[in-house]
């Protein structure tokens, strides 16, 4: 057995258990740490198999944001962990039935991509075979073949985004708010306002107990 295999056999033990453990925890926030670590089991199976640049994508998308946005969530939310579990063993059964049948369709259409290949090189100009970057080639297939879905799926995303601001913003009646219309409609006459008061004199009944009785 080489290094390589028996890296891909650890791996691969710890992302199954960190997988299990997501839908058996208790706490929703153990359930979320357990699946960055699933995350970050897979994204070293994908770098022993040299697709670098999905590695690095999965730890800083969805380790890096979507997690940590998903985990702040679940911190602040009061969740009643005992109402999420109702009736879970009750569904467990057809559950764990739909996750074999998932499982064996995965493995079916996956069973000749974790075979090991030897590196893919190239003849250079001058004669001598050159590696081949996967990153540089998966970018040259984005932005050429794939230039069109690529815009497709970046308008999808900047749709949602703006759906899910729209959706979530609410007014509250206890916040402060002002139109940005009024701020820049605003006149530098308007920010400050010269008022003309007289001068300061003392009061007629301070100046009365201040000054000393006359005989």
């Amino acid at each position: 057995m080489s290094v390589t295999t028996g890296l891909f056999y650890i791996f691969s033990a710890v992302l199954l258990v960190a997988a299990f453990q997501v839908i058996t925890a208790k706490n929703p926030v153990h359930a979320a740490l357990f699946l960055v670590l699933t995350f970050f089991q897979a994204a070293m199976i994908w770098m022993l198999l040299k697709a670098e640049f999905l590695s690095i994508t999965l730890v800083l998308v969805y380790v890096g944001a979507v997690m940590v946005l998903f985990l702040f969530v679940v911190m602040m939310m009061d969740v009643n962990v005992e109402n999420l579990r109702h009736g879970f063993w009750r569904h467990f059964p057809f559950a764990a039935i739909v996750g074999v049948i998932i499982a064996l369709e995965m493995a079916a259409v996956l069973m000749g991509g974790f075979r090991m290949v030897d590196p893919v090189a190239t003849v250079a100009a001058s004669g001598q075979i050159a590696p081949v970057s996967n990153t540089r080639e998966l970018g040259k297939l984005m932005f050429t073949q794939y230039l069109y879905p690529l815009e497709v799926a970046a308008a999808i995303l900047l749709v949602a985004m703006i759906a899910a601001i729209a959706l979530t913003l609410r007014a509250r009646k206890d916040s402060k708010y002002v139109s940005p219309g009024d701020q820049v409609r605003v006149k530098s006459r308007d920010r400050m306002v010269v008022v003309k008061m007289a001068a300061t004199q003392v009061a007629p009944e301070a100046q009365a107990v201040t000054e000393p009785e006359v005989k």
